[in-house]
């Protein structure tokens, strides 16, 4: 695969949009990623995202505002308690109020316009379907979905000139297993940000589900967070 291959690789800033990023790039892929300013609760995981991309040599980093919060119906962009302290089978039995509505098929549709117009063929998205908080956008029937909607909705599809690929990978791991694939790819895991509800001097609260989930993959993997370490 040679490098001047494209592909757009969406970037929370976290450890499942870095490893995969990561990964990309491992593979070959020149890597365009775009973040979201969505009107999410606080700036830190777009600080985390840019310090990500730097450091991971993208060619360009593209941080897109779409204000989600003027709907509200989300702990993440709406004054709703972020839910605190539950385990992980409790996160396996429904979906939580951090769900933002449809924030993946839009952040996606945002990704197939800016891949059409690099005439990339490949999107990449941090997605699991194992160790998560119940996301029905993070499944894989979405994804399968969205890749079909992808190559029927785009003038390079219709035209035969461009199949695109929705890269997963994922979507099958455990926290535990990301940790240790980003940990063998030589992943910084300091550089990235995973909670959803920081204190005011912006230190993680450790019982938001992505806090929960972070410490579970690196308590799996037999490592240590960077993050925690620095506090």
């Amino acid at each position: 695969m040679t490098a001047d291959r494209k592909a757009v690789c969406l970037l929370s800033g976290g450890l499942d949009s870095t490893t995969v990023l990561a990964l990309a790039r491992r593979e070959g892929f020149a890597c365009y990623a775009l973040s979201f300013d969505y009107g999410q609760r606080h700036r830190l995981e777009l600080e985390a995202a840019a310090r990500v991309a730097a450091a991971l040599g993208t060619i360009r980093h593209e941080v897109l505002r779409i204000d989600l919060r003027s709907f509200g119906g989300s702990a993440l962009t709406d004054d709703i308690a972020v839910p605190k302290g539950r385990t992980p089978v409790e996160m396996a039995g429904g979906i939580p109020v951090t769900y933002v509505p449809a924030r993946n098929t839009v952040f996606l549709s945002c990704a197939l316009a800016w891949a059409e117009t690099l005439e990339a063929s490949d999107i990449f998205i941090g997605v699991n379907a194992i160790d998560y908080s119940g996301y029905p956008d993070c499944r894989p029937e979405f994804i399968e979905a969205f890749e079909r909607l992808a190559n029927l909705a785009t003038k390079a599809g219709v035209e035969g000139r461009m199949r695109v690929t929705i890269h997963t990978p994922l979507i099958r791991l455990t926290k535990g297993d990301i940790v240790r694939l980003g940990h063998s790819l030589g992943l910084d895991f300091g550089l990235t940000w995973s909670c959803y509800d920081p204190d005011p001097a912006g230190r993680p609260c450790r019982a938001c589900d992505s806090c929960v989930l972070r410490a579970k993959g690196f308590e799996e993997a037999g490592l240590p967070d960077p993050v925690l370490a620095r506090l």
